[in-house]
């Protein structure tokens, strides 16, 4: 019954491997250039693949931007459902939440101009990633068991802040270093989860 059996193995092998080439040549192109310096037929030219597949497995630049940052968010994802505490399960809800605010912020500035790319590409753009969904998710069960007031809203309050335009906007706006603006950021978590508006830190 599967006439195709024959031809489908090397096509999906095919597929990968240009993904690969894709994503490898524009990590390095963005690395270079910054994001706003590089077409897709850039990409296309150096990674070795038509510009027509380019644009039909990944519609434009904000696509690419979005199936890069896929690859960089799976290790963050893992490390919240099964790594070590406290990112991972087994530490207080208070204390996941102040060290995924950490990790993010950080996964965030590491990779600004693509997250921004991919957070604006149309209106509520970042709203509508499988991956907001899941930290948005992450954030509020861990606010409910907190028992704070709110989780859901505390839970979008906590991610408009780390939006990239937001992290951009501390680091080179207003000359803010990353590891105090970490420490600001976990202290504001910490109030926000204890409803208070002052938190200490453990």
């Amino acid at each position: 019954m599967d006439l195709l059996a024959g031809s489908a193995p090397k096509e999906r092998a095919d597929a990968v491997r240009n993904r690969r080439k894709v994503l490898a040549a524009a990590a390095d192109l963005f690395a270079a250039r910054g994001v706003a310096g590089v077409s897709m037929d850039d990409v296309a030219a150096a990674a070795g693949v038509g510009k027509g597949t380019l644009y039909r497995r990944f519609g434009d630049k904000s696509g690419l931007a979005a199936a890069l940052l896929d690859e960089r968010e799976t290790h963050l994802q893992q490390q919240l459902l099964s790594g070590p505490p406290p990112l991972g399960p087994g530490a207080p809800a208070v204390d996941r939440l102040a060290a995924f605010t950490a990790a993010y912020l950080d996964y965030v500035d590491a990779h600004l101009d693509v997250v921004a790319l991919s957070q604006t590409a149309s209106p509520g753009a970042r709203l509508r990633t499988g991956s907001h969904r899941l930290w948005r998710l992450h954030c509020r069960i861990l606010f409910a068991e907190a028992g704070t007031p709110d989780p859901d809203l505390r839970a979008d309050v906590l991610l408009a802040a780390l939006t990239a335009e937001q992290v951009r906007h501390w680091r080179h706006d207003e000359n803010h270093q990353l590891a105090d603006l970490t420490k600001a950021m976990t202290r504001l978590v910490r109030s926000l989860a204890l409803g208070t508006s002052r938190a200490e830190e453990p």
